[in-house]
């Protein structure tokens, strides 16, 4: 009897784990399939721009950018004349032949580029002359509006406008007054973003809090919120953040010269940015660099995918319910931005030309 009942007890233990080792592993077919793709370029790629599941432009250092028109089947890289020592750390595709980059850096070396026929020519849209300013990223609501975020200088963020996709204007008393050494990080251009025809969020650090920016507007009036990610140094906060309609959000982050830490990074919204709420930290260590839902690209309308990719140089991860479970992506390190075309096909871009689609 003794036996009978140790038997049955080690049979039920089983199963209850085999129960709960289904529920922490992903399903078959939740399971992303990756894809390693050949960039044509050796140089470090920090952003990512999917116009749909066929045309993609990413950008990166050494004055690079990166098309592909067959959803990444065959890509072309080429460097911009004259900028072979900028940084494009942002890029925003509008069509195969339309596309924008921003090179971060601070003086003449901040720059925004637009193309209109395919990367062959690029027209110099702006060009910083203050040294004391530092822009971060962009991201556009439409092929003719969009918005540049900039570290603040004075207590102010000098951030420019676009209405007419040609021209920029400075916004910069539009927003809240900075906090002590509050600025943005340019790491994988996704410190700002759009959604709908006038929604737009950017996240902070460098200061004692890490903060959202929003506006409703279009960026004609903005208000602050605080968030719970790691914040207090000159290295930590928000470098990324994602919604995936007026309400429900997502922000990434941490500190960023602390890559073998494991910390509270990840954080989501449910009222348009007004609060937010920590979720399970990602199973890598280190800071985010870039997360997005897998949604569609424009960002247009509401969409109903819970589900997020967030990358960092110490690995990727991906989570079906807004970071309330993470299952690490074998493998996969030094990506530092990702972006999806809609909610079954992404891409991921980092260090010596990397680029990893993703299929869900």
């Amino acid at each position: 009897m003794l036996n009978l009942l140790r038997s049955t007890i080690a049979v039920l233990l089983a199963l209850v784990l085999q129960v709960s080792a289904q529920s922490a592993s992903p399903t078959a077919a939740g399971k992303p399939t990756l894809t390693k793709q050949n960039s044509g370029t050796t140089n470090r790629l920090q952003a990512v721009s999917p116009v749909d599941s066929q045309v993609v432009w990413a950008s990166g250092v050494g004055g690079t950018f990166a098309l592909t028109t067959d959803g990444g089947e065959h890509w072309q890289s080429r460097v911009i004349p004259g900028t072979e020592n900028l940084q494009f750390r942002d890029v925003q595709g509008v069509s195969a032949k339309v596309a924008y980059v921003l090179s971060a850096g601070t003086g003449p070396d901040a720059r925004i580029y637009k193309t209109e026929d395919g990367g062959n020519t690029w027209t110099l849209e702006f060009q910083n002359q203050d040294h004391a300013k530092f822009y971060d990223c962009f991201a556009f609501w439409s092929p003719t509006r969009g918005i540049t975020m900039a570290d603040s200088v004075n207590g102010r963020f000098p951030v420019i406008r676009t209405t007419n996709g040609q021209t920029w204007q400075d916004i910069g008393n539009r927003l809240p007054t900075a906090l002590v050494g509050e600025a943005a990080f340019a790491a994988s251009g996704t410190c700002v973003a759009t959604q709908g025809k006038n929604r737009a969020w950017i996240g902070t650090g460098g200061s004692a809090d890490a903060r959202i920016l929003a506006t409703t507007n279009g960026g004609n009036s903005w208000k602050a919120y605080n968030t719970p990610i790691i914040q207090g140094t000159s290295t930590s906060g928000v470098t990324s953040v994602d919604f995936r309609d007026a309400l429900h959000g997502i922000l990434g982050g941490g500190e960023i010269l602390q890559p073998n830490d494991f910390s509270n990074n990840v954080a989501r919204s449910s009222d348009s940015g007004k609060t937010w709420q920590l979720t399970t930290p990602t199973p890598f260590p280190g800071a985010v660099y870039g997360l997005s839902y897998a949604s569609n690209a424009s960002r247009s309308e509401a969409s109903g995918s819970r589900t997020v990719v967030a990358t960092g140089p110490s690995g990727a991860a991906w989570t079906p319910d807004e970071g309330d479970t993470w299952f690490l992506l074998p493998e996969v390190v030094n990506y530092w931005a990702v972006a999806f075309a809609d909610p079954h096909t992404g891409w991921l871009v980092g260090t010596e030309g990397r680029i990893l689609k993703v299929s869900f």
